[in-house]
Parts: C-alpha cells; sequence; structure tokens
C-alpha cells in the first residue's frame, strides 16, 4: 500500500488547483529576466527553443512532480521515502530534505525580494517612489543591509495568514483573486506601453527574428534554463501543491495550462517592459536594476505614472506573493506530516526560521550569492531527484496508472520511456550548464 488515507486537506477543483500552480510558476524570472533573454538572444528567434523547452518540460517535467505528490499523498520528504520504500529501502528519508531545503532557501531570498516589491508598491501609492530624484540610490537604500526591516516583516505576516487558512481557504483562494488580477493588470500596462510613441522600436527588439542565433548554443543553453526555473521544477512547490489534487483530476491538462499561462505572463510582461525601455531610451537589462531602477524611471517620464506605477507594482506583488507561498508550503507540510505539528505551529517554525535567516540575507550583495547557490546546486538537483523517485524508483505500471488518473484516454507507455531518458537526461543537463555558466536561469 502506497499510502494512509487521512484527513488532508485538498484544492477544492482543479481550476483553483491550475491557478495555484500558474501562481507558483509566475514569478520575478517572467518579469525581470525574460524580457532580456528574448531581446539578447534572437527577438521571435528564442522563442523557438523556449516553447519547445517548455512543450516538453511541461508534459514530462510538471505532470511527473504533480502526480508523485499525488500517488504518495505527501510533499517531497514524505514521497521520496514512500518511493524507495517501494524498492525495500528508506533512503529516500535523507535524500527528500534536498528538495526542502532548497524550497527554503529559494524562499528565504524570494521573502527578501517581496519586501523589496512591498515597499515600492507603498512607495508607488505615496508617491515617494517617483518623488525620488535618483531611482538608483533610492533602490540601494531599500536593499542595503537591514533596511527593508519592516516590508520584509509584512511579507512573512502576510504568508503566515494566507497559509494559516490552509489549501483550499487559503492558497487556492488567494490564487483564484490574485493570478487573474495580474493578467488584468499586465493587460492594462500592455495596453497602455503600445500607446506611447516609440513603442514599436521595442516591439522591433524583442519580436524581429534573428534567425543566425540560433546556430549559437547559448540561445538553446539560456531558453532551456529559463523554460526549465520558469515552470518552477524543483521537486518541492509542485510535488506538494500535487498532493492536495483529487485523484479524479486530469494532471497533464492541469500541467498544460500551467505552462501555457507561465509562457503568457511572460510575454505580457515583454510587452509591457521593452518598449517602454526604448520609448523613453533606457537600456534593456535584467534582474533586480530592471524592476526597482528602469521601471521607476520609465514611470517618472510617463504621462499617468504614478497610476500606472501602483498597477504595475501590485500585479509583481501578486506573482510576488502566489510564488512565495507555494515555496514555504514545502518545509511547512514537511513539518505537519514528519512531526505531526499543527498547521499554524509548522508555520511559525517555518516562517520564523525564514525571517531570522533572512536578516542575514537581507543585503543586496549577500542575496545575490545566496540565491545563485541555491538555485545552480540544489534546486536542479531537486528536480533530478523527483524525476529519479517516479520515472526509475516507482515502477512502469505505477507511472502510467498515476499519471492516467481523472483522463478519458490512459496516457501511453512512450511517457515514461520520454520521462525516464529524455526529461532525466535534460535535467542533468541543466545541473551541469548552470554549474558552468553560472547560473542559466
Amino acid at each position: 500500500m502506497i499510502h494512509k488515507e487521512t484527513r488532508r486537506d485538498q484544492f477544492g477543483s482543479q481550476f483553483g488547483f491550475i491557478l495555484a500552480c500558474i501562481g507558483s510558476a509566475v514569478g520575478m524570472g517572467n518579469i525581470w529576466l525574460f524580457p532580456f533573454r528574448a531581446g539578447q538572444f534572437g527577438g521571435a528567434a528564442f522563442l523557438i527553443p523556449y516553447v519547445i523547452f517548455v512543450t516538453f518540460i511541461g508534459y514530462t517535467g510538471i505532470v511527473e512532480e504533480m502526480c508523485l505528490g499525488r500517488a504518495m499523498r505527501t510533499g517531497p520528504h514524505g514521497a521520496f521515502l514512500k518511493a524507495t520504500q517501494m524498492r525495500g529501502n528508506n533512503s529516500g528519508a535523507a535524500i527528500g530534505w534536498i528538495p526542502v531545503i532548497g524550497s527554503l532557501g529559494i524562499a528565504i531570498g524570494y521573502t527578501v525580494v517581496v519586501g523589496w516589491i512591498i515597499r515600492f508598491t507603498a512607495g508607488a501609492f505615496s508617491g515617494s517612489m517617483l518623488a525620488a530624484e535618483n531611482s538608483g540610490a533610492y533602490f540601494g537604500v531599500i536593499a542595503g543591509r537591514l533596511s527593508s526591516l519592516p516590508w520584509h516583516s509584512t511579507a512573512i505576516i502576510g504568508c503566515f495568514i494566507i497559509m494559516a487558512a490552509g489549501i483550499s481557504s487559503g492558497i487556492e483562494k488567494v490564487n483564484k483573486v490574485m493570478m487573474p488580477a495580474f493578467f488584468g493588470l499586465f493587460i492594462i500596462l500592455a495596453i497602455r506601453v503600445a500607446t506611447l510613441p516609440k513603442a514599436a522600436d521595442g516591439y522591433t527588439f524583442l519580436f524581429k527574428a534573428d534567425w543566425s542565433k540560433l546556430a549559437d548554443v547559448k540561445t538553446w543553453v539560456y531558453a532551456l534554463g529559463q523554460a526549465f526555473f520558469s515552470l518552477s521544477l524543483a521537486g518541492s512547490g509542485t510535488v506538494v501543491y500535487g498532493s492536495y489534487l483529487k485523484d479524479n483530476e486530469d494532471a497533464p491538462t492541469s500541467a498544460k495550462f500551467t505552462a501555457i499561462f507561465d509562457t503568457l505572463a511572460a510575454l505580457l510582461a515583454a510587452l509591457v517592459i521593452i518598449p517602454a525601455v526604448f520609448v523613453y531610451n533606457l537600456e534593456p537589462t535584467a534582474g533586480p536594476p530592471l524592476m526597482f531602477i528602469t521601471m521607476p524611471m520609465i514611470f517618472k517620464e510617463m504621462p499617468a505614472g504614478t497610476l500606472f506605477s501602483i498597477i504595475f507594482f501590485v500585479a509583481v506583488l501578486f506573482a510576488g506573493i502566489t510564488s512565495l507561498i507555494n515555496l514555504y508550503e514545502t518545509p511547512v507540510e514537511m513539518l505537519q506530516q514528519k512531526f505531526k505539528l499543527s498547521r499554524k505551529v509548522s508555520l511559525l517554525i517555518v516562517l520564523g526560521l525564514g525571517f531570522l535567516i533572512g536578516l542575514i540575507v537581507e543585503d543586496g550583495n549577500i542575496l545575490g550569492t545566496w540565491m545563485d547557490v541555491i538555485s545552480i546546486y540544489i534546486i536542479p538537483l531537486g528536480a533530478l531527484l523527483a524525476g529519479i523517485m517516479f520515472f526509475w524508483v516507482c515502477n512502469k505500471d505505477f507511472v502510467l496508472r498515476e499519471v492516467s488518473k481523472g483522463r478519458l484516454k490512459p496516457i501511453g507507455s512512450a511517457y515514461v520511456v520520454q520521462g525516464k531518458y529524455l526529461y532525466c537526461g535534460v535535467t542533468v543537463i541543466i545541473y551541469i550548464l548552470g554549474i558552468f555558466y553560472g547560473g542559466i536561469g
């Protein structure tokens, strides 16, 4: 028997589950990295390898993580243990710590970033952000050592309030509001930017196909990295969300919509940011400087800039919060399952630990190194281990049965071959390339 049925919170509907998975996937990588990568590596040409990799990874990796969690009715720590027990050993108990540590590590750094976003959102409403004479200096103060402590604390408190309500009443309900709002707000911004003079130059930079870039190996490397990390594959968050998915829901369909809307979010962000950068003759860049320095400079010059800065940072905040609660859910669920603690006690321990360690990394210089180490060395390893557990440790009949749950037409055996050799192989390649290039997503 794979698992004992216990009273366990679940997503109320497949729609709610899909929105939660979209919320976990849509994050800062869509907003501050995809637009730059697309422009850097051939515009529309970059979309070809990107869509190929999103389609492949979505069909194998997302489905695998959803179904691993659902089959075992627990997050990665418990799921890895139950998988290895099928082979007569308990090694999964030790291995399962890796994705939990990766999820918590990224959550700690991400909390600092969400704190910055909350501060900028407040600054957009108050007008202090646009009133600042120098946007770089304004961000520099906020990103300094312990300079954003009240906002960092607000992010932690917000996560506690949402997550304490549970899966269906907390995480699902919040995603049902925040994700549609995110897309709606970015559509408004994209329409506004399209009306600005010289926006066409930005569209040219973004979408004019430079086919020669397809001959550059880096185009494929960074498209692969962008697709992999954007889809939030880590052997953690999607596994734990999958553990709350009902057996009669179709996991491959959920994965398909997650991949589609994650890609749409990246394209929407590109349609807002890149044309706006060109309109105001600024340099396209990536990472926090794009969002916290370049965009405020644009809003200063844009007619009705205060209104559109509010729309932008509220939308970004929604993306940040929905990703953050997914990251924290993995260690919280582990404490509940392994140590039989209540949800609120587990939250207090995990969020308290996240806050205390966050005080060490609450510095723009330290934070970058922290996030690089976790994302390069731990996150892809967690994804690889989840793939090995599902496709290699669990047997073929188990995989086909679990992936076929809730489907009118059972999944074909080719899926197992694709997952075993192509997906796990690609994840090994991502791990090696990430180390070689110092990060690819």
